[in-house]
């Protein structure tokens, strides 16, 4: 991927297109050693381009800016029920020619007015999702989760989320080390998996209860150990009920999936940067056999992890 497109219009949100430049619009940094790409804003009317939050942009080039891009990105905005035909002709174009199409939030009623949400999962903020299982209900609408990747198909759920889903496919093209370097920059966790609830019941614990902060560090820690929800629970001076409970309410993710995901991640960096064999892997990461990680593996990033060090690994 070389080119990045983002189309921006009336009633922009910029945190949207912050997030988005965030990820894609730096310059080269010789200290990461991250890609950097042919960044472009766009829009169907060059000139400015109204804002919502008292102040306005102003936007140089006009949709052509799409036709070669390999990711074409939708900010979001606050009139996405009404839909500029340009805008609509753009994104058809660029997924009949096989681009990486990426709508944040709002963005994502765009591509269903576009057509190329039929039978795709797909996700939007989760105040809208109703709005977007009854406008497209050939759609596969996902309230529940933070981000959906369904072939050239990426959909974020707004606002944060949008930063998520773009290190996620920084993950899927460039590797974990790449991305958790790009996040390390912009000063966020380096992953969230797409499968973490969106609205999180208590983002802030009760006055009387520790923060699972330190609990997470120890874990990421010692993915080794056995960190099952009776040990965790102990660990944490809670009965197992009411950890699980608030585990889930404070983090959006049940204890397995969490600890799950961190394993995942870490041997990832494993695959990438050592020669060391599936097996060990394995049991270094906690999951204890081989077939165990492969299986997770898997299900989490839609390879094995042979493939994926082919594809990733520094001392190949």
């Amino acid at each position: 991927m070389q080119t990045v497109a983002v189309i921006v219009q009336d009633n922009a949100e910029p945190f949207g297109l912050g997030a988005l430049v965030e990820v894609w619009g730096e310059p080269e940094h010789p200290e990461d050693r991250t890609p950097v790409f042919d960044f472009r804003v766009c829009t169907p009317r060059p000139g400015r381009v109204k804002g919502r939050s008292d102040y306005d942009i102003y936007v140089e080039r006009g949709l052509e800016a799409t036709e070669d891009a390999d990711l074409v990105c939708l900010a979001p905005h606050h009139d996405f029920l009404h839909h500029d035909p340009a805008v609509i002709e753009a994104i058809q174009a660029a997924d009949a020619r096989g681009a990486m199409l990426y709508a944040h939030c709002s963005g994502t009623f765009e591509l269903g007015a576009a057509g190329v949400l039929d039978g795709r999962e797909c996700t939007t903020h989760w105040r809208y999702t109703g709005v977007l299982e009854e406008m497209y209900p050939e759609a596969k609408v996902r309230p529940d989760v933070l981000y959906c990747h369904d072939g050239n198909v990426l959909t974020g759920a707004g606002s944060a989320a949008g930063i998520d889903a773009s290190l996620h496919l920084m993950r899927d093209l460039y590797g974990a080390r790449v991305a958790a370097t790009v996040a390390r920059r912009i000063v966020v966790p380096p992953h969230r998996d797409g499968g973490q609830a969106q609205f999180i019941e208590r983002a802030v614990p009760d006055c009387d209860t520790e923060t699972f902060g330190p609990l997470l560090e120890w874990i990421v820690r010692n993915l080794g150990d056995d960190l099952d929800v009776p040990t965790l629970a102990h660990k944490s001076l809670m009965s197992p009920r009411t950890f699980a409970r608030r585990f889930r309410a404070e983090t959006g993710a049940t204890p397995h999936a969490w600890v799950t995901q961190q394993r995942v991640i870490r041997a990832e960096e494993l695959l990438e940067l050592t020669d060391q064999p599936v097996e060990w892997i394995a049991d270094e990461v906690g999951f204890g056999n081989a077939a165990a990680l492969r299986h997770h593996f898997t299900r989490f990033r839609g390879v094995s992890p042979q493939q994926y060090r082919r594809s990733f690994s520094r001392t190949a």
